[in-house]
């Protein structure tokens, strides 16, 4: 496949086009495995997991990137995120049984896609992407096209156990692209799922790009990562009140948080509580439970 939990970037010595590569196995599946979710999710999951890593190769900074599809049909939310160091995460929120084959857009129709940039230090970003076309892959293109007025072409794929994505995409540059573009996309064009999933990237540009002159960089490894912890989970907690918790704890033996992304489970009992209301739980330690 394309290299496994790797991402990797292509530039063209002759024009301005570049490209990045992903492939998704361990990280995929150690993201799903963490759900019982249906097929049709897996494989959804799996195409954005590819999407935001080839995405994420355009971040210049330490921060985050999201894509988060949104409706109010069957699917309600279908997320991923990796981050400057490559770590990936995801999730989805259904209701009832699903259909064993249907497209991205038909999935989520009236709703919307959202890409979020949040950088550790300075301002976040927010764009909403069209749902245009029937695959999430058309719709990026249109985000592109329009947002950003860069021509692109996106291909990803999932079965869930590897997925992989594959973008090419003008650079932005003075002088006329078109006549490269053309030439480079249809040459694109032809590359097919099986062989994005089975044939490692050397190979697959040789077998797109071989007549072209084009540098591989080096890969970046792609991991399943949560950045969930207990400190941050009892931050979150201190929006509610220290009665409205106790109460909680009274009923129910203690204060059980789930993380959406990796389903750790961190519960809290009164002594935690009383811990959290302390003068000395707003000194931020480590995750040890007393």
């Amino acid at each position: 496949m394309s290299n496994s939990d790797q991402l990797q970037r292509v530039m063209f010595e002759h024009a301005d086009i570049r490209s990045v590569m992903a492939g998704l196995e361990q990280s995929y599946q150690q993201a799903i495995a963490k759900h019982q979710y249906p097929q049709l999710i897996n494989i959804l999951l799996g195409e954005m997991m590819a999407a935001v890593s080839l995405l994420s190769a355009t971040l210049k900074f330490d921060g985050r990137l999201m894509l988060q599809a949104q409706s109010n049909n069957q699917v309600k939310v279908l997320m991923a995120e990796c981050n400057h160091q490559r770590d990936l995460r995801a999730i989805a929120r259904f209701d009832g049984k699903l259909p064993q084959q249907a497209e991205f857009c038909e999935l989520l129709k009236g709703g919307q896609l959202v890409i979020t940039i949040e950088p550790d230090q300075g301002q976040r970003y927010q764009g909403v992407v069209p749902l245009e076309g029937s695959r999430l892959s058309e719709c990026l293109e249109a985000y592109f096209s329009l947002s950003e007025q860069l021509p692109t072409q996106i291909h990803l794929v999932a079965d869930e156990q590897r997925a992989a994505g594959f973008l090419l995409q003008v650079m932005p540059a003075s002088g006329d692209s078109t006549a490269d573009w053309e030439h480079f996309s249809s040459l694109a064009a032809t590359l097919s799922d099986a062989e994005l999933l089975s044939l490692d990237n050397t190979t697959i540009l040789h077998r797109l790009f071989h007549q072209e002159d084009c540098r591989l960089y080096e890969a970046d490894t792609l991991q399943f990562n949560c950045d969930c912890s207990r400190q941050r989970t009892s931050d979150a907690l201190r929006a509610m009140s220290r009665e409205e918790l106790e109460q909680i704890v009274q009923e129910e033996g203690s204060v059980d948080v789930n993380c959406q992304f990796c389903n750790e489970l961190y519960q809290f009992d009164m002594a935690d509580i009383a811990m959290l209301f302390a003068d000395s739980a707003n000194i931020k330690g480590s995750d040890q439970v007393h």
